[in-house]
């Protein structure tokens, strides 16, 4: 198939390298006329494990390219992906100026049949909004048909999650319009949910905001825990251990954080409010999730009383392990707050440091988790790099200041460190 994706960020370009590594013709086209320069040579704009290899094959074989001009390739396509930005606006609305803009483009290019696809992450009736603006903006009234096809793509994992999914969900206007993404989507294998439109496009809002829900419920259960003298370890493992709960996403910690979470359970929320519904649960997982940075620091405050004159090692600055993505990553949060209070922060981060020098230039990063900590009155671990539950604790215990580690996802052995004489502090252990 000949398949134009609107939009080379994350969901545009990992959808496109996987559509093209199946064996279509893909055009992915963005406004960004530097950023399609460096994707015709295939430099990446994104870490992900797997994506840049898929580029360079695929451009090399001819089955994917990158342009600037939307029209041309709206016109010789036969499926067109909306994968542009929606991200938050005041009160959780979900900003779909981007959505919009492409519309337009779609519009004053269509000229044949075409399935226009909202691939993006948006909110309840934004598929007839699409097509209203197509309508509005036809030079020659075509048919075409506006589906929606949810994106379940994890940072750090998207390209298997794209060639393995757990499903496809496809929201079309009538079976025959959903035949053509089955098609699509054949080789893959997955189970496939055909919906209506709406219905896919709540799909989505739904997953999100349920994971998020199991993240900040035992992020709570951690708060009691450290009232009450438990281990919320030992708790999470044995209530993950009942097969109608299961035990992903019960990891207490920092909570989430990223370009999804944040924005789909806000957008959830704010739907709710405009149709009518008091949806307070959600406004309790955002705030429980919203001070668990907070909480962290609290324990370096009252552990040190006062935080000036202090250096601190800061562990991992993307929002999760096999991303540099910065997006609402709590470790902005963590160390904007340090700095503010007088300390001095050094940190590491396997591929993130780049665009974190970015916001805070005046952090001094290093080049390895042993640099960070030397000479520091206590290690602050934010993000759980797998290299970072390797490390040499005897080592770090002799180059830094004090051996006290704020283990912010609860990745280490409390007691095993403790023996080496480590003085630890995790969210939700005692």
């Amino acid at each position: 198939m000949r398949i134009c994706v609107i939009g080379t960020g994350y969901v545009g370009l990992v959808t496109g390298a996987v559509f093209a590594d199946l064996g279509n013709d893909v055009y992915c086209v963005d406004v960004d006329a530097e950023k399609v320069s460096r994707l015709s040579k295939g430099i990446m704009p994104i870490y992900e494990p797997g994506l840049e290899e898929m580029v360079k094959r695929n451009l090399t074989e001819g089955r994917i390219c990158f342009h600037t001009d939307v029209g041309e390739y709206v016109r010789r396509a036969d499926i067109i992906f909306i994968c542009v930005g929606t991200p938050s606006k005041n009160e959780g609305e979900t900003d779909l100026s981007q959505v919009e803009s492409a519309a337009k483009d779609i519009g004053k290019n269509i000229n044949g049949y075409k399935v226009v696809v909202n691939k993006s992450t948006v909110p309840v009736g934004t598929g007839d909004l699409v097509r209203r603006i197509i309508n509005e903006n036809e030079k020659t009234r075509v048919e075409f048909d506006v589906v929606s096809n949810p994106e379940f793509l994890r940072e750090g994992s998207a390209i298997a999650d794209a060639l393995n999914p757990d499903r496809i969900v496809i929201g079309a206007p009538s079976k025959n319009v959903a035949m053509k993404l089955i098609e699509l989507y054949a080789t893959l294998g997955a189970p496939m949910y055909i919906t209506d439109v709406v219905s896919a496009e709540l799909i989505k809002y739904a997953s999100n905001s349920y994971l998020a829900t199991k993240i900040s419920f035992i992020n709570a259960i951690a708060d009691l825990c450290e009232l009450a003298g438990a281990n919320i370890t030992d708790v999470a493992r044995a209530v993950g251990a009942d097969k109608r709960i299961g035990k992903e996403f019960l990891f207490a910690g920092l909570g989430y954080g990223g370009s999804c979470f944040p924005k789909d359970i806000a957008s959830l929320e704010h739907t709710a409010r405009k149709l009518g519904y008091e949806f307070g649960l959600l406004r309790s997982v955002m705030h429980i999730n919203d001070i668990r940075a907070h909480k962290l620091v609290s324990k370096v405050d009252n552990r040190f009383k006062t935080l000036e004159g202090h250096s601190f090692a800061v562990l991992g600055l993307s929002f999760k392990p096999n991303t540099d993505d910065l997006r609402e990553a709590k470790s902005l949060e963590i160390i904007e707050t340090l700095v503010g209070k007088g300390a001095k922060v050094k940190a590491y981060d396997p591929v993130a440091m780049e665009k974190a020098r970015e916001i805070f230039p005046h952090v001094d990063y290093v080049e390895s988790p042993y640099d960070a900590a030397e000479g520091a009155s206590a290690l602050i671990l934010v993000t759980e790099w797998r290299e970072f539950l390797s490390l040499d604790m005897e080592r770090l215990k002799k180059i830094m200041k004090s051996p006290v580690i704020f283990d912010g996802r609860n990745i280490y052995d409390m007691e095993k460190l403790k023996g080496l004489g480590f003085e630890y502090h995790g969210m939700g252990r005692h």
